[in-house]
C-alpha cells in the first residue's frame, strides 16, 4: 500500500517538474530580446513619413479676413427665369377604343381616338451664384443654374443688376459661361487646383438659401471625388467639408490667397440642405471648358474612347491583373484613339504622360484638360507587364476638327410651328412648316418652302425648340447630319439629308 502511494507521488513529482522545464522553455521563446522595449523599438515608423512643423506662428488662428473680403465682391448672385409657356400635346383619349366619337368632341382636333390639349407650365424661377473671372463681365457659373433660361438677371455684391447673356454651357462638365456689359469688374484670380492638399483650408462664397454673400470655411477633405451621379458627366470634384446649400452652385471655393480653386457645384444630402460635404468642379477643368466656351460656343472634348471603372483588390485577384488600381478597361469603342493605339479590353490604365492614374475620376480629369490632336502616352498593365501606348486624342466625331456649335443660321430657313387649319386639312398632329429658304444647308439639300418637318432624327418636331436641340445634338455627333422627312401640303411626302459638317 505504502509503495502504491510512493509510485503515484513519483508520477506526479515528475509531471510537474516536467510542465515546470516546459513553461520555462515557453517562455523562453516568446520573452522579448530587450526588456522594457520602447513603443519606437517596437514599432517602427517608416523614415520617409515626414513630420508636419509645428512652431507658435503656425499655431496662430488662420486669418480669412483677406480672402473673404476679395472674394464677396467677384461672386454674384443669379436669378434665372423660365418664362410661362403653353405647350399642345398630343393625347390617347382612353374611351375611344369603347365609344369612338360618341361624346361628341365636336372640335375637329380629334384624330384615330387622339386629343390636342393644352398645357400651361406656369413661370419657373430659380437661384445660384456665380464667379466674375474677367474685369469685362465674363462670369463662369453651373450649367444647372442657368439650363433652360429664358432671363439671366446678375446682381452684384454692391447691389447693381444686370441682365446677362449665355455665351456657352457645358452640361458634361456642369459648367457655363455668361456675361454682362460694363468694366472694370471686381474678379477673383484663378489659382492652381493640382497644388490642393487635403486638409488645407478653403472657404465656400455664395448666396446659399437666398442670402447674398455668405462665407463658410472648411478644409479640403478629398480630392479626384467621383460621385456616381451618372448622366455621361464627367466628375473629378475638389470635396470640402466647407458648408454649401442650395444656392452656393456656382459659387467660389477659394483658397486662404483669395485664388479661385473651385466652383460649388454639388452637396451630397439625404435633405437636399447641407449634410457635412459639398462638391466643387476643380479650375484645372474649369479654364479649359469655358476658354472653349468663349473661343467656339462649344469644348472642344478629347476621348479616349475606352469604356470601365476604378480598378480594386477584388477585380484584381478576380481578374488577376497584377494591380490593384488604375482604371480596368472593359471595353474599347471601335474607331476610338485607344482602338487605333491598341489598347485592349482587359488592360489596366497607371499613368498618362507620366502621371499616375490610380480611379476613373482622375483619368477624366486628365483628358478633360486635353484638346483633340494631342498626343499622349498612356502606360497600361497587360498580362501583368508594363506596355506604354503612343494615343493620339480625337473628338465625338471621330476627327481632330475644331467642333462648333451652329446655330439656326447654318439652315439658311425660317419656319413656324403649323397652324391648326393645317393640321385638320392634312390630319397632322403636330410639325414644323418651313416658310422661307434662303443660302444655306437646306437649301443645299433640296428643301424648298412649304415643306412641313415633321421628324428629324427619327424624333417627332413639334416646335423650333425642337429643330433647335436635334440640331444641337447632329453638329456634336460623327454623322453631322439631320435626316428630315415630312410631306407637302399637296400631301406628297418627302425625305432630306441635310449635311452639317463644314470644310476648315
Amino acid at each position: 500500500m505504502k509503495q502504491k502511494t510512493k509510485n503515484v507521488l513519483g508520477l506526479g513529482l515528475v509531471i510537474a517538474i516536467s510542465s515546470g522545464v516546459a513553461g520555462v522553455t515557453t517562455y523562453s521563446i516568446v520573452a522579448p530580446k530587450k526588456a522594457n522595449m520602447s513603443y519606437e523599438e517596437m514599432f517602427q515608423q517608416n523614415p520617409n513619413v515626414h513630420r508636419a512643423s509645428f512652431n507658435a506662428a503656425d499655431a496662430a488662428p488662420v486669418d480669412f479676413t483677406l480672402a473673404a473680403e476679395n472674394s464677396v465682391h467677384a461672386v454674384v448672385h443669379i436669378k434665372s427665369t423660365i418664362n410661362a409657356k403653353t405647350t399642345t400635346v398630343d393625347m390617347q383619349d382612353p374611351f375611344s377604343d369603347f365609344f369612338g366619337d360618341f361624346f361628341g368632341n365636336g372640335n375637329g382636333n380629334s384624330n384615330g381616338g387622339r386629343q390636342q390639349r393644352q398645357l400651361q407650365q406656369p413661370k419657373q424661377e430659380g437661384i445660384g451664384s456665380g464667379v466674375i473671372i474677367s474685369k469685362d463681365g465674363y462670369i463662369v457659373t453651373n450649367n444647372h443654374v442657368i439650363d433652360n433660361s429664358d432671363e439671366i438677371t446678375v446682381t452684384l455684391n454692391d447691389k447693381r443688376e444686370f441682365k446677362a447673356r449665355l455665351i456657352g454651357a457645358d452640361a458634361a462638365t456642369d459648367l457655363a459661361l455668361i456675361k454682362i456689359e460694363g468694366s472694370d469688374f471686381p474678379t477673383l484670380p484663378v489659382g492652381n487646383s493640382d497644388d490642393m492638399k487635403i486638409g488645407e483650408w478653403v472657404l465656400a462664397v455664395g448666396n446659399p438659401l437666398n442670402l447674398s454673400s455668405t462665407v463658410t470655411a472648411g478644409i479640403v477633405s478629398a480630392k479626384a471625388r467621383n460621385l456616381g451621379m451618372g448622366g455621361g458627366g464627367i466628375e473629378s470634384f475638389i470635396q470640402t467639408d466647407a458648408a454649401i446649400n442650395p444656392g452656393n452652385s456656382g459659387g467660389a471655393l477659394v483658397n486662404t490667397r483669395g485664388e479661385l480653386i473651385g466652383i460649388n457645384s454639388a452637396i451630397y444630402s439625404p435633405t437636399g440642405s447641407y449634410a457635412g460635404y459639398g462638391f466643387a468642379i476643380p479650375t484645372a477643368i474649369m479654364k479649359k471648358v469655358v476658354a472653349d466656351l468663349k473661343e467656339y460656343g462649344a469644348v472642344q472634348r478629347a476621348l479616349l474612347g475606352v469604356k470601365g471603372g476604378d480598378n480594386n483588390a477584388e477585380l484584381a485577384k478576380d481578374k488577376d491583373l497584377g494591380v490593384i488600381s488604375g482604371v480596368y478597361i472593359d471595353e474599347v469603342t471601335d474607331g476610338g484613339s485607344a482602338a487605333d493605339a491598341g489598347l485592349k479590353a482587359k488592360d489596366v490604365i497607371v499613368a498618362i504622360n507620366g502621371k499616375d492614374i490610380k480611379s476613373m475620376a482622375e483619368l477624366q480629369e486628365t483628358i478633360t484638360r486635353l484638346t483633340p490632336g494631342t498626343n499622349v502616352k498612356v502606360k497600361v498593365i497587360r498580362d501583368k507587364k508594363e506596355k506604354t501606348f503612343d494615343v493620339t486624342l480625337k473628338n465625338s466625331q471621330g476627327n481632330t476638327k475644331v467642333v462648333k456649335n451652329a446655330g439656326m443660321e447654318i439652315l439658311g430657313a425660317a419656319f413656324r410651328e403649323l397652324p391648326k387649319d393645317l393640321k385638320e386639312q392634312l390630319k397632322l398632329s403636330s410639325g414644323l412648316e418651313v416658310t422661307g429658304v434662303a443660302a444655306g444647308k437646306m437649301k443645299e439639300a433640296g428643301i424648298t418652302k412649304g415643306f412641313i418637318i415633321q421628324k428629324v432624327n427619327g424624333e417627332q418636331v413639334k416646335s423650333i425648340a425642337d429643330l433647335e436641340n436635334l440640331l444641337k445634338a447632329a453638329t456634336q455627333s460623327p454623322e453631322q447630319v439631320l435626316f428630315m422627312t415630312g410631306m407637302f401640303p399637296s400631301g406628297k411626302r418627302a425625305n432630306y439629308a441635310v449635311d452639317l459638317s463644314t470644310k476648315e
